[in-house]
Parts: C-alpha cells; structure tokens; sequence
C-alpha cells in the first residue's frame, strides 16, 4: 500500500533539497554527530529545525503522533530527561505536547528541505518562528 500512495500522490511530500550554502546547512553540520546519534535509536521520519544554538527533532509524524529531542552543547535531550531531572509531571509534559503541536502546525506553510544525513533524508525547516515557539515552550517546562 506505502508504494502505491506513493506512485500515486499519497505518501509524504517531496521537499527539495537543502543547498549546501545555505545557512540551515551549517547548523545541521554543526549538530551531525549527535543527530546521527539519535537516528541510530530511531527508525522513525526526522524533521531537524535548526538553529543557532540548538537543533530540535519532530521524531515521527508530526503534528499527530510525535517525539521531540533538542540538540545542545553535544547532548541529545527528550521529553524523558524533562520528567528525570526536572521531576515534570505526566500532566504538564501532555500540555508541552498540546503546544508543540499547534506550533507544528502553525508552521504549516513554512518552507522545508530534504538533508541525506547518514544514509538516510531528513526534513529540515528552517523556520525561525518555529524555533521560537518550542524553545519557549520546553524552556517554561524545564525551567517554571
């Protein structure tokens, strides 16, 4: 069925691909070590938003049924961290969620790029605007 829905227009958007001069580019070089870290855990679809600090990952489906893991200062983090070292609760951590899904999708028309990064296409989108809302939104949970 996945073959078909592709064959006929309904499998997962082609993006085009991500220059090599392109800003964006450089931030995803600069995180690749730690983000083909975390592909070796996951066979889900990424989707890296970069920036300059800090690189967040969409793991899976977006806005449905998703991850998300942050890229900083060499370490790879998760929602998991947030609830061992941070003692969020189950309750907070499905309101992150809430508000990272409608920043996902309020990102809906922003553009994004396709990235071989170990063998395999990772979605890039360089969205500023969606940098900001989930820096800020796992920033107010790991720091109330």
């Amino acid at each position: 069925m996945g073959l078909v829905n592709k064959l006929f227009g309904g499998g997962a958007p082609a993006f085009p691909p991500l220059d090599s001069g392109h800003y964006a580019a450089e931030r995803v070089d600069a995180v690749r070590s730690e983000l083909e870290t975390l592909m070796g855990k996951t066979k889900d679809r990424l989707e890296l938003v970069p920036a300059e600090h800090t690189a967040y990952v969409f793991i899976g489906k977006p806005p449905k049924k998703f991850g998300v893991a942050w890229i900083h200062d060499g370490k790879v983090s998760n929602f998991k961290n947030l609830v061992e070292e941070k003692g969020v609760t189950p309750a907070r951590l499905e309101t992150l969620v809430g508000e990272l899904q409608e920043a996902y999708q309020h990102s809906a028309s922003a553009e994004r790029y396709t990235l071989s990064v170990g063998g395999r296409e990772v979605v890039v989108t360089p969205s500023d605007e969606l940098e900001r809302a989930v820096h800020h939104a796992i920033q107010a949970v790991a720091n109330p």
